[in-house]
């Protein structure tokens, strides 16, 4: 007797959409199905870890390079696979959300890499998800072309010659898609995102010269990365492609990655691509994990915390470090400066800021950047043209002149900066701002000449539940307490209804916004991720 077949993934409460038989076809369905059955169980395993990891950094209030990974630190003998030639350059690379137009405009940007993000810069609503799919397969089939329908104008993509290559970002593994089950479980984002994308365009990408890249974010342990390292084996294997052929680029953004960014790249060695400094999860999940460490873990106002700041330093050195050494590349943070159409004197001195840091990035080593628009590109191209000339990469700078000892990572203290009112009152309007164009379905929103995304919001209300937790007295001699949280929630929601007139308020999500900002920032059982209970409300 034959044994049963196995249940296939039932698409729940979702709307039909266009095209989308296209996306989800059984095949591609059955391959994401077999994903959750052989992985799901070890990424809930690896969750329960994290929580463990966070409740022993509450107990000690540090971190080390762990001691058990040590011979995998110290064997200089290995190197992960060298690059392929579609990533061996990729000094300017630009982020964004997979919509239509956003697509046809990063691929032409002139970036060399363009991340096409599912993760924090796209809101999960069940059309983002399978149209961002639809549109990178027409991006690849060249089949893409947009009309804006306010401005009329027409978008179509440039030569193959002249697109930006893409690496795509999942969603990280504490996300759930509620709209794909298997036997009443809902699967994996992550698993959904990647399952999806790899199975439509492994062998489409091959053919273009290229392959299946992938950013992977919010890892948190050399064992995370071990998982991924498996899928792709897996997957590789079951679309029959060779083994090698994905690459992937891990993001360290969060504090215990960075203790472990060899392990990681040990692990995925046959498949690593390099690292990424990402700047606000990496603040973010400081605040989260040592948000009981007392005052000398206490941030100041995000924009206080710059890229020279000295614990920010020792990781994006020891980043650099440990990449060339392993023979990957280093890839630096955003420059998410949104240029103004109005205003020339902030465009200036933004241009000179941007241009600072991709400045110092490339002289520091890192074999690459990124921007959050097309308008940056060419500034972050001529940084790192001064230093790479022709070279694709500079991964022959060693910078065995850095030394990082584990304290310097969480050195926060070591930052002549504190807390401000004005810096409380930011976090506020961005945070609310944010929340409300999420909850919209938008990922990435410009605010206040910035283009923020999860990362944003996610550290926005770290920091107004630590420096309320920890007391914080601001400038102005008041003290972070939640009512006063509530009282300048209050006057930046009055201030948003006033600057955008009754009936764009009530048509939008402000109030809702308003409430999850406070909910998430003022509960004393701190939520790990504000997208968790951001998700319930998302429709």
């Amino acid at each position: 007797m034959s044994a049963p077949a196995p249940s296939t993934l039932a698409i729940v409460d979702a709307e039909p959409l266009p095209r989308q038989e296209e996306v989800l076809t059984d095949a591609a369905l059955a391959f994401v199905a077999e994903l959750h059955r052989q992985f799901t169980p070890r990424r809930n395993e690896l969750l329960t870890r994290r929580g463990e990891r966070r409740a022993e950094i509450a107990r000690t209030s540090t971190l080390d390079f762990p001691p058990e990974t040590a011979a995998v630190r110290a064997d200089d003998s290995w190197k992960v696979a060298p690059a392929p030639a579609a990533l061996n350059d990729r000094r300017v690379e630009i982020t964004g959300p997979t919509d239509r137009k956003m697509t046809i405009n990063a691929l032409n940007s002139g970036a060399k890499v363009w991340l096409a993000d599912f993760e924090d810069a796209s809101a999960p609503t069940w059309e983002n998800v399978v149209l961002g799919q639809l549109n990178l397969t027409d991006a690849y089939e060249r089949r893409i072309d947009f009309t804006d329908p306010k401005s009329g104008k027409s978008y179509a993509l440039k030569s193959a010659d002249e697109l930006a290559t893409v690496v795509m970002r999942p969603r990280g593994w504490h996300l759930e898609e509620r709209h794909l089950q298997l036997d009443g479980v809902s699967v994996p984002g992550a698993l959904v995102d990647f399952g999806l994308y790899f199975f439509h365009n492994a062998q489409r990408l091959i053919d273009l010269g290229k392959g299946p890249y992938f950013y992977l974010p919010k890892t948190e342990s050399h064992l995370e990365a071990r998982l991924w390292n498996d899928i792709f084996v897996f997957a590789q294997d079951y679309v029959g492609i060779p083994q090698g052929t994905v690459r992937a680029t891990v993001l360290i953004e969060t504090i215990t990655a960075a203790y472990e960014m060899e392990e990681i790249l040990y692990e995925l060695r046959d498949h690593a691509a390099g690292l990424n400094a990402g700047r606000w999860d990496y603040l973010f999940s400081i605040v989260k994990n040592f948000r009981d460490g007392g005052a000398k873990f206490v941030l100041p106002d995000r924009n206080a915390v710059t890229m020279t700041a000295p614990f920010m330093r020792a990781y994006t050195e020891l980043l650099v470090r440990t990449c060339h050494k392993r023979g990957a590349h280093a890839i630096g943070g955003m420059a998410a400066f949104i240029p103004s159409r109005r205003d020339a004197e902030v465009n200036k001195v933004a241009f000179e800021k941007v241009k600072a840091d991709k400045d110092r990035e490339a002289n520091d080593g890192f074999d690459g950047s990124w921007v959050a628009h097309p308008d940056l590109v060419p500034i972050a191209l001529a940084s790192f043209d001064a230093v790479l000339g022709e070279k694709p990469n500079q991964k022959d700078r060693l910078r065995e002149d850095v030394s990082v000892a584990p304290g310097d990572l969480i050195a926060i203290d070591s930052l002549d900066a504190s807390p401000t009112y004005d810096g409380l009152r930011n976090a506020v309007a961005v945070g609310i701002r944010y929340i409300e164009a999420w909850l919209r379905g938008l990922g990435a929103v410009a605010i206040f000449n910035l283009m923020e995304d999860a990362a944003t919001a996610e550290i926005s209300r770290s920091q107004i539940w630590q420096w309320i937790n920890a007391d914080v007295v601001f400038e102005n001699g008041e003290h972070a307490t939640a009512d006063l949280a509530r009282k300048v929630a209050a006057e930046e929601l009055a201030a948003i209804r006033e600057e955008i007139g009754e009936e764009t308020f009530t048509a939008g999500k402000w109030q809702q916004a308003h409430d999850l900002l406070l909910q998430v920032s003022l509960d004393q059982d701190y939520a790990d991720f504000l997208t968790l209970p951001a998700y319930e409300q998302l429709r």
